[in-house]
């Protein structure tokens, strides 16, 4: 499946019907607050996958109950067919931090992130997916990413969510092969991809959302597409929208990348 993150700023391209879109990706938060009738008009028409930010996996102690409560509940009015979030976290005990920070790669983490998992999945009643992010700090601890990545997933028994984007600027910002670091993933469980293309300031790597798909990204989700059995690749965008002839240029990219595949 080929698909995008849904936002208000693409309805009148998604109400053209799109060639070669089969799916889209909710974003949770958006939906906590009412837009009930517009998931289910969604639904009707595109296989839906429900994707949250806020969840904060990675923070100690218990989840926010009325923010598992209100992802269930956009879940189930969705019919997704997945849910997922990120292994990070967004919060202390004490405050939200309002963006997602990276978690050190330790098995009292893994530990952590993998309970929050089965708790979320268990409350959806749906497979759940875990995704990779990007971050200016590369934090050390008893295990590489991959080995952190494999461990979270293989304790919650759950799939894996690849952002090639972030896997891409982390590899270039932080100085690694992404190659073999793909080597190191157990690619049984990686069932979506993100993609979109990244932007650069001052010499590092930028995850905005806002720019089009780099060929070097085609070129990385190809290698992951040659490793894994991926199900949807959904393209990413949250700002600087492109005319609806670029995004279908876009999606048909993706398209074309998975016949290949």
């Amino acid at each position: 499946m080929t698909g995008v993150a849904y936002r208000r700023e693409i309805v009148a391209w998604l109400e053209s019907e799109p060639a070669g879109l089969d799916c889209l990706e909710i974003t949770a938060e958006h939906f906590y607050d009412g837009g009930d009738a517009r998931l289910t008009t969604l639904a009707d028409r595109y296989a839906l996958f429900v994707h949250g930010l806020g969840l904060s996996l990675g923070t100690p102690g218990p989840l926010d109950q009325e923010r598992l409560r209100q992802f269930s509940r956009v879940a189930r009015v969705a019919n997704a067919r997945w849910v997922s979030e990120h292994i990070a976290f967004t919060r202390t005990s004490e405050v939200d931090l309002g963006h997602l920070n990276p978690v050190r790669p330790t098995r009292e983490a893994a530990r952590i992130i993998a309970d929050h998992a089965c708790e979320l999945s268990a409350h959806c009643g749906l497979p759940l997916l875990l995704e990779n992010i990007t971050s200016h700090l590369r934090l050390d601890g008893e295990m590489t990413e991959p080995e952190f990545l494999n461990e979270v997933c293989a304790r919650a028994d759950c799939g894996l969510l690849l952002d090639v984007t972030n896997l891409f600027i982390n590899s270039r910002n932080h100085g690694f092969d992404p190659l073999p670091w793909l080597d190191a993933v157990d690619a049984r469980r990686i069932r979506q991809l993100h993609i979109v293309g990244y932007s650069e300031r001052n010499g590092r790597l930028m995850d905005d959302h806002a720019a089009p798909i780099q060929p070097e990204l085609l070129d990385l989700a190809c290698a992951v597409l040659a490793r894994a059995p991926v199900e949807a690749i959904i393209l990413e965008r949250d700002a600087a929208f492109p005319p609806d002839t670029a995004l279908d240029a876009e999606v048909a990219k993706l398209c074309r990348l998975r016949a290949r595949n």
